[in-house]
């Protein structure tokens, strides 16, 4: 079981990489400074929003309804970006594994009374 969660976790970083995406979706869809601004600031609010709420070393661990929306919503924006780049088909597979390593990881983590 300990391996399964270790792998599952695994998945997990790379699935918090994919709000990269957003950095792609940035550059791609603004202008001049517009793309500059977008390009590193949608990826850095993530960034924030992620190390603020949903972070295990958050600063001040918040409600799990709060850390729950706040991970929906980045992994959202990362999903909506990918639909505007045009990649249908990568946005649906990131959200279907996004919500399979998520349902893992609550399936995982539940301990078994001794």
């Amino acid at each position: 079981m300990e391996a399964a969660r270790v792998a599952n976790l695994g998945l997990r970083f790379l699935l918090e990489l994919s709000a990269l995406a957003l950095a792609v979706w940035g550059f791609s869809d603004g202008e001049g400074v517009w793309a500059w601004a977008l390009g590193l600031g949608a990826p850095l609010l993530a960034a924030v929003l992620w190390a603020r709420f949903v972070s295990p070393r958050a600063a001040g661990q918040v409600a799990e309804p709060v850390r729950l929306a706040v991970e929906v919503l980045i992994f959202a924006a990362a999903v909506a970006a990918l639909v505007a780049l045009e990649h249908p088909v990568l946005a649906l597979a990131l959200a279907l594994v996004w919500a399979a390593n998520k349902s893992a990881l609550v399936v995982l983590d539940r301990r078994v009374p001794a």
